[in-house]
């Protein structure tokens, strides 16, 4: 080694395990090493550059002052292989299978992929300015990276400015309510960026800021009823006005973010020079917003309507051809590139570095039902009566807050006047083949007498409700009360709700980890963690299922799946879930739903306004298509017989339809676990190569085969569908009809959403059911989609418990060969409890003539063909 090399702090500790998923990291590499050694270490001004082959197609890097590397509490494998090039310092290139890194002589890199085509090349210029927060030492960090125009860059998570693509927006990654921040970049280039840090992210922040001047109220103000962490309240608001002037030196593209310097905000509604340039309204929304405007240089007029108890700030910044990613507190500039080139590799090699995600129990993917809120067991046992009485399909009903009653917030404990017999309860509906999804919380009122003893063990972040999920013993101890109180009551699935925490409520607080600033982001994932680890403990035979409102990189290994917070109900907010939803994908994430028909809705005059009845529709067309299918709605009775027969059975249908899919949506989430892919899928990760697909914001793909266009507007007749470049084209879902790729259709949907089927599919359906307990498999619809060659694995396992992990499950490979119009079955590979050794099938094929005659069979599990 070079004088300038660092000769200690070149070891990291052992990587943290796989806790609980049951599933191997897949192998790195014969020559991977247990001692993550950096193969490049070099002493730069103001701190220590290293970089870290951490398989074939990832590097992470990291600038630190004294090239220190702490366990990761991101990463369960971070073993290191060795690169071609070896290990040393100066100017050279780090050669992995997939992956290139070259280190110019100034320490700038730039990642290629194997044939030397750029990936992300880093602009010079590393920002690693030392800091304090809460009197303690850190780094406020910041780096740069070229972005050529064409790129399109995704995820980040879930937010609400309606942007799919974030190349050039600004966005500041805080864990609220309706926002989940996942710093995970997915560019349409062919490789992901992590921004490895557990603290507050800014991507692309403002250089120039300004502060309006407050000069009025609006008249009057109204009074709303909300939810809070302390139970539903009614607020007054009153909108008030901002005024200020921008004044530009050149004419460009700008990215303007606001920051109504709240915890959370109402509106989002700025004016540029008399045009309306971002307006959002819901009752609770994110503090900050970014939208983009095409300015002309010199002074734009700038209005802004808030509250009245708003303290805006307007940031803006001219879009240039970079991504600049940055954090205020940090120990260093971290990040891993990821190569693709195709987006499954990326998000493939992203679980195996960050944890698979395992299988939910079969019951979670069928319908879920939910309202804002049940309150007594009379009234949960009567409604699920009513959805089997109807023949409405159902799998989870869920009792949301307060059920706790008279023993205070979170107690872990039913109130037995409402709630005489809880076990009973869930009893009675395991009878039914219905499940029980409890809402539980991650704080707890301190009267109470689970709150007592938190209090007792110094388990809440001073002055504040929240459980401290960073202190061992406090997370062990609120486990333990769920292990005692609940987990005996037979209760399926946890509702784990406002783990954000809710309110961004770190800032300022120390931790068991430090201060709350430097794990902003983490806390979400310490809950899931927390609760997963316990049922695989003392469950070890049930699956586990979370819910819950927030999360952070990592979490998916939790069986975490997140949802939309508490949103409007309008088309507006309905559209803006759609690229919410895909970036969630796009950052890794697997498990995403809504509040279907939106959580804040009209009051009563819901269940007889037609207006609302065609949005709730489109709301619920969508969901059929989404990772879990869920409705819920605050201050409401959800359930569909409320908005008359007809809705009720045009709801009945889609909640049939689902249940129809789920062969297909079960075998896509097996991929999901076994390969590391996406069920819902943003329109990059099957078609890169066309670039109006890739600008398609509110479409997307279900599974591999299923092409989804939800309708946005009211009273929409026809739809237009950009149906990507495709060879052998396109058919639709419903009526079997070709259209071509590459091109926008108007398609008929006054009453059903456009579904669209990539030649080459095979889509397994089944039948009817009422619900995952009587989808057995043993029938099949096969449809075939004519035009271009075909594959799908077909799989099915016990479905409830953790068998699957050691081999009780079954594949089924099955092959279309176009031009000799053959369908061939591979032999079935394992077996499970109660497999049936026979499936009956009709296989459906559809080409340009139409849809064909079923041809019949059976299979046995041996190989056979079927000509069609």
């Amino acid at each position: 080694m070079s004088s300038d090399d660092v000769k200690h702090g070149m070891t990291r500790r052992s990587a943290m395990q796989l806790a609980g998923t049951g599933l191997a990291a897949a192998a790195v590499s014969a020559d991977a090493k247990e001692a993550d050694t950096a193969c490049y270490a070099r002493a730069i001004s103001g701190g220590v550059l290293s970089i870290y082959a951490l398989s074939s197609r990832a590097f992470r890097v990291r600038f630190a002052p004294d090239g220190a590397l702490p366990k990761s509490p991101i990463l369960v494998d971070a073993r290191t292989v060795k690169p071609a090039g070896g290990r040393g310092s100066g100017a050279k290139t780090l050669t992995l299978k997939h992956i290139r890194c070259n280190v110019a002589d100034d320490g700038t890199l730039t990642f290629t992929d194997a044939k030397g085509a750029v990936l992300l090349k880093e602009k010079p210029g590393r920002v690693l300015t030392a800091s304090t927060v809460q009197g303690t030492p850190t780094y406020a960090v910041r780096q740069a990276f070229a972005s050529p125009e064409d790129e399109r860059l995704y995820g980040t998570g879930q937010f609400q400015d309606g942007h799919l693509n974030v190349r050039g927006l600004a966005r500041r990654l805080t864990q609220v309510n309706t926002q989940i921040s996942l710093p995970f970049l997915l560019s349409s280039k062919g490789y992901g960026l992590l921004w490895h840090n557990t603290g507050m992210a800014e991507l692309n922040p403002s250089t120039e800021h300004m502060v309006p001047v407050h000069v009025g109220d609006a008249e009057g103000g109204e009074t709303i009823n909300v939810t809070t962490t302390a139970g539903n309240a009614a607020m007054k608001r009153r909108d008030a006005v901002f005024e200020g002037t921008v004044t530009l030196a050149e004419a460009g593209r700008y990215c303007f973010q606001i920051d109504v310097g709240q915890a959370m905000s109402h509106k989002h509604h700025v004016e540029i020079d008399g045009a309306v340039a971002v307006d959002i309204t819901s009752l609770w929304l994110p503090p900050t917003m970014s939208f983009f405007a095409d300015l002309s240089a010199g002074a734009h007029k700038i209005r802004i309507l808030g509250s009245a108890n708003d303290k805006p700030t307007l940031g803006w910044s001219k879009v240039k051809p970079e991504t600049v990613l940055a954090s205020p507190v940090a120990e260093a500039i971290d990040y891993i590139v990821i190569a693709g080139p195709k987006a499954d590799d990326i998000l493939a090699e992203y679980r195996r570095l960050t944890g698979q995600a395992p299988l939910m129990p079969k019951w979670a993917y069928g319908y879920i039902h939910c309202r804002e809120r049940y309150h007594s067991s009379e009234e949960i046992l009567a409604n699920a009566a009513e959805f089997r009485s109807r023949k409405i399909p159902l799998d989870v009903i869920v009792q949301d807050w307060q059920y706790w009653g008279r023993y205070g917030w979170n107690a872990m404990r039913f109130d037995e006047k409402d709630y005489p017999d809880p076990a009973a309860l869930t009893a009675k509906l395991h009878a039914e083949n219905v499940r029980f999804m409890l809402s539980v919380w991650s704080k707890a009122d301190k009267k109470s007498e689970v709150g007592q003893a938190f209090t007792a063990r110094n388990a809440f972040i001073p002055d504040t409700d929240w459980i401290d999920f960073f202190n061992p013993r406090a997370a062990d101890f609120y486990w333990g009360a769920m292990r005692h109180r609940l987990l005996p009551l037979g209760i399926d699935a946890w509702w784990q709700d406002a783990t954000e925490p809710e309110n961004d409520d770190l800032v300022g607080r120390p931790t068991a980890a430090g201060p709350g600033e430097k794990v902003r982001l983490f806390y979400p994932l310490q809950v899931s963690r927390t609760v997963y680890e316990g049922q695989r403990r003392d469950a070890p035979g049930r699956r586990v299922m979370i819910l819950t409102r927030c999360a952070f990189p990592g979490q998916q290994r939790y069986a975490s799946a997140v949802w939309s917070g508490d949103i409007g109900c309008d088309f507006d907010t309905l559209k803006r879930q759609i690229p919410a939803g895909l970036n969630v994908m796009a950052a890794g994430h697997p498990y995403w739903t809504v509040d279907a028909g939106g959580f804040f809705r009209p009051g009563p005059s819901q269940y007889t306004d037609p207006a609302y009845r065609d949005v709730l529709l489109r709301w619920m067309q969508y969901s059929v298509f989404l990772p879990l299918m869920r409705v819920h709605g605050y201050q409401t009775n959800t359930e569909p017989w409320h908005y008359g027969a007809a809705v009720e059975a045009e709801v009945r249908a889609l909640i049939e339809w689902r249940y129809r899919l789920l062969p297909y949506i079960y075998s896509a989430a097996a991929e999901v676990t076994r390969y590391g892919t996406s069920l819902m899928r943003p329109l990059v990760m099957d078609f890169a190569h066309d670039p109006a697909a890739l600008d398609e914001a509110h479409s997307f793909m279900c599974g591999r085969a299923l092409h989804v266009a939800p309708v946005l507007a009211a009273k929409a007749v026809t739809w237009p569908v950009y149906l990507p470049e495709m060879p052998g084209g396109w058919y639709d879902f419903w009526t079997g009809e070709r259209r071509t790729g590459g091109k926008r259709h108007d398609v008929p949907a006054e009453k059903r959403i456009p579904v669209h089927v990539r030649a080459g599919s095979i889509v397994p359906l089944g039948p009817v059911v009422q619900s995952t307990a009587e989808a057995d498999g043993r029938e099949l619809t096969l449809r075939v989609y004519a035009g271009a060659d075909g594959v799908f694995e077909l799989y099915d396992d016990a479905g409830t418990d953790y068998g699957y992990e050691k081999g009780a499950f079954a594949r089924v490979p099955l092959i279309w060969d176009d031009k000799t119009r053959v369908l061939s079955f591979g032999a079935r590979e394992g077996h499970y409890p109660g497999m049936p050794v026979a499936q009956r099938f009709q296989i459906v094929l559809i080409d340009a003539n139409g849809e064909a005659a079923p041809v019949a069979g059976t299979y046995e599990g041996r190989p056979r063909s079927v000509r069609l």
